[in-house]
C-alpha cells in the first residue's frame, strides 16, 4: 500500500518525536521490498512535547570515531531516532562495524575474488544454493528483502563460512545478514559481518553451540536478579514449565518479534556496543510483558501458561512502547555493567565444560593431589591432536625473547629454567583447550631480565592471558594462568577510583613440586553466589602483584620479585602452596599465547 507523505509524517512524529522531509524509502538499498515497511500505530503512548533536537550527521559521528571518543559515539547513538528510511545508515553502520575488523587483508575487490573462488562466477545464480551447516534453517529472517535480496543473503553467508571455517553455529548470522542488506550493498554487508565475526574486544555474534548456549544461559541468570517479580510471575502460572525452554529463544523475541522499526534502533547501537545492547533488550521485553500480562487480557495466565515463548514473540510484535522508549529503558537499567556481564558468561561457560566433562567420563584434571592422575601416554596423544604448539624449543635468542617452534612431538626440548617436561605435559592439560591452540612465548623471566616489577610490566602487561611459574630458593614449583592484562590495574571505574581486583573466573592456580595440584575457581562448582570474596582474581600496583584473596592472598610477590608469601583463599579454596607460607624467588618466568 502506497505511503502518502502526510500521513508517513504524522507516524514517524509518533515514534520518534521526528518529522520526516524526505521519501520513505530513500535510505534503502535496492533489493529491499519497500511497500512491506509500515509504520506502528502503537496504543497507549502519551503525546510528544517539546522540540525535538536536531539529529546528528554522519560526519559528526565519523569524526569523533577517528578520534577514538566510542563513548561520546555511544551516547549519539543512543539518543538519536533517525527515522527508518535515514540515509545515514548506509555510512553508519559500515563504519560502526569496521572498528571491529581485524582481518587487514581486506582490500577493494577481496569479497568478489572469495564469491569467485566459492562459487567459479560473480554472476548471481537463479538457483537455491545450499546454505552452511551453521545457519538454523527455521531462523532464515528475510524481512523485507527481495528474492534477489535473499539470494545476495545466502551468498554472503556461504563466502562467510568458505572464509571463517571455525563458525559451526550461528542462528542469528543470516538474520543480521538481512538486516545490513537493507541499508548497503553486498560487499559492504560482508565486511560488516567479518567486523562482527572476529571483533575481539566485544562479543557480537555466537559461532559455536557452546557460545550460543553459554549465552542464553547468561541471559536467564540475569533475567534473574534483574527482572525478579517477572520471573516469579512466570514461575507461578507455569509451574511445570522450565524456564530453561523459555530463554533458549530469547534472541527471537528481538530478532523475530519486535518491530522492523525497533530493530533498526536497537541495531544502530548494537554495532558499536555489542550484544549486551541485545541482553538489555530482552530485560526490557521481560518486564514490558509482565506488565501487560497483569492488566491486559490478552495476555491472560489462561493464554499464556501453556507456551509462554510463542506469547512473548507474539507480545514483542505489538509491542506498546516505541523505539526510544524502549531504548531509554534497556539503558537505564543499573547494576548491568560488561564486567559484571562477561563474570556471568565466563562463570556459566566454566559450568558447562566442567559438566560436560563429567558427563562425557573424561578425567580432566580439576584438584588433583598425587601423581596417580597425570596425562596417560593417550591424553598426551589427546592434547598433541588438539594443539600444534607443543613443541617449544630454544631458538635465536633476541633481547628478552626465545623463539617458539610448532613441531610433532611434545613438549621435550622447553628450556625451562622452572619447570621439567613432565610436569608441562601436566600443566599444558589443564589450560583452556582454546588456548593450546596458540603458540606460547616467554615473555619476562629474571633469569634475563632481572627482578624488577616495572620490567615485568613493560614485558608482560598487554598481554592476555599469561602463565606465571616460580621456583623458590626450596624448589617448590607453582603458579597461575591469569587470564587478564595486568595492564587492567589501571582501569578505573565510574567513579573515577581504580580497582582494587580484576580477572575473570577462567584464572587458575596450580602446584607441581612436591605436590601436583589444580585449584580452579570456586565458583565452577555450583550456581551459588559465593559473595565478593570469591572473585578477587588478580590485584597488582607498584609495590606488589596480587593473585587470590579472600582471608588470605594465595601468591604475592614484592615490588624487587624476589620474596614473597602464599596463603589458603576462598577464591580458589587452596591450600598455601608451599609448606612454609613465606618464600624467595629463585626463578619466576611468564609466559604469553601469540595470536590470542
Amino acid at each position: 500500500m502506497p505511503y502518502h507523505r502526510a500521513d508517513t509524517s504524522a507516524q514517524a512524529d509518533k515514534l520518534s518525536g521526528i518529522v520526516e522531509e524526505s521519501d520513505l524509502y530513500e535510505g534503502f538499498a535496492p533489493h529491499v521490498e519497500t511497500s512491506e515497511i509500515k509504520t506502528l500505530d502503537f496504543y497507549n503512548l502519551p503525546k510528544q512535547t517539546g522540540k525535538e533536537p536536531a539529529l546528528r550527521s554522519f560526519t559528526e559521528i565519523q569524526q569523533l570515531l577517528q578520534q577514538n571518543k566510542k563513548r561520546d559515539v555511544k551516547n549519539i547513538l543512543r539518543e538519536n531516532s533517525w527515522p527508518i528510511n535515514s540515509p545515514i545508515r548506509s555510512q553508519l553502520w559500515p563504519a560502526l562495524c569496521a572498528q571491529h575488523l581485524t582481518k587487514q587483508n581486506m582490500l577493494d575487490g577481496f569479497y568478489w575474488e572469495m564469491v569467485h573462488q566459492v562459487f567459479g562466477t560473480t554472476e548471481l545464480s537463479e538457483k537455491p544454493i545450499m546454505l552452511p551447516a551453521f545457519v538454523d534453517a527455521t531462523h532464515c529472517l528475510p524481512y523485507h528483502l527481495t528474492s534477489t535480496g535473499r539470494a545476495v543473503a545466502d551468498r554472503i553467508v556461504n563466502v562467510l563460512g568458505y572464509d571463517c571455517p571455525d563458525i559451526t553455529y550461528s542462528p542469528v548470522l543470516y538474520p543480521i545478514t538481512s538486516l545490513l542488506l537493507h541499508f548497503m550493498s553486498e560487499e559492504e554487508a560482508y565486511l560488516c559481518l567479518a567486523g562482527l565475526v572476529g571483533s575481539k574486544e566485544k562479543t557480537f555474534i555466537n559461532q559455536t553451540k557452546l557460545q550460543h548456549e553459554v549465552t542464553w544461559k547468561t541471559v536467564m541468570q540475569i533475567a534473574k536478579k534483574h527482572t525478579k517479580s517477572a520471573i516469579a510471575y512466570f514461575q507461578r502460572i507455569c509451574p511445570g514449565q522450565k524456564l530453561e525452554r523459555v530463554f533458549m529463544d530469547w534472541c527471537w523475541w528481538i530478532l523475530a518479534g519486535l518491530p522492523f522499526q525497533h530493530l533498526v534502533r536497537i541495531m544502530d547501537c548494537y554495532f558499536h556496543e555489542g550484544i549486551k545492547v541485545l541482553y538489555r533488550v530482552a530485560l526490557v521485553i521481560l518486564n514490558l510483558f509482565h506488565k501487560e500480562c497483569q492488566s491486559n487480557n490478552e495476555w491472560s495466565p489462561d493464554n499464556i501458561k501453556n507456551d509462554i515463548g510463542n506469547a512473548l514473540i507474539k507480545f514483542c510484535k505489538k509491542i506498546p512502547v516505541s523505539p526510544a522508549k524502549l531504548l531509554h529503558a534497556a539503558f537505564s537499567i543499573r547494576g548491568l555493567s560488561t564486567q559484571y556481564i562477561s563474570r556471568i558468561f565466563i562463570k556459566t561457560e566454566m559450568l558447562l565444560k566442567s559438566r560436560s566433562a563429567l558427563n562425557s567420563g573424561s578425567k580432566q584434571l580439576i584438584k588433583s593431589r598425587s601423581s596417580d592422575n597425570l596425562p596417560t601416554s593417550q591424553s598426551q596423544v589427546n592434547i598433541q591432536m588438539m594443539s600444534h604448539t607443543l613443541t617449544i624449543r630454544e631458538g635465536e635468542k633476541s633481547p628478552g625473547h626465545r623463539a617458539i617452534a610448532m613441531g610433532v612431538y611434545p613438549i621435550h626440548n622447553l628450556k625451562s629454567q622452572v619447570c621439567k617436561n613432565e610436569d608441562l605435559f601436566t600443566l599444558w592439560s589443564w589450560l583452556p583447550v582454546r588456548i593450546t591452540m596458540y603458540q606460547p612465548v616467554l615473555l619476562y623471566t629474571t633469569e634475563e631480565h632481572g627482578c624488577s616489577l616495572t620490567t615485568f610490566y613493560v614485558r608482560v602487561e598487554q598481554h592476555e592471558p599469561t602463565l606465571l611459574m616460580i621456583k623458590t630458593c626450596n624448589n617448590e614449583v607453582f603458579g597461575a594462568y591469569c587470564s587478564s592484562r595486568w595492564l587492567e590495574r589501571n582501569v578505573k571505574d565510574d567513579k573515577g577510583q581504580r580497582q582494587a581486583y580484576f580477572g575473570t573466573g577462567e584464572t587458575f592456580l596450580f602446584s607441581l613440586y612436591p605436590e601436583r595440584a589444580k585449584y580452579p575457581w570456586v565458583g565452577i562448582e555450583g550456581d551459588r553466589d559465593l559473595g565478593h570474596s570469591s572473585e578477587l582474581f588478580m590485584a597488582a600496583d607498584s609495590k606488589m602483584i596480587t593473585i587470590g584473596g579472600g582471608e588470605g592472598q594465595a601468591i604475592w610477590m614484592d615490588e624487587n620479585i624476589r620474596f614473597g608469601k602464599t596463603d589458603a583463599c576462598k577464591t580458589f579454596n587452596n591450600p598455601p602452596l608451599c609448606p612454609s607460607g613465606d618464600f624467595e624467588i629463585r626463578v619466576l618466568e611468564v609466559y604469553g599465547f601469540v595470536g590470542v
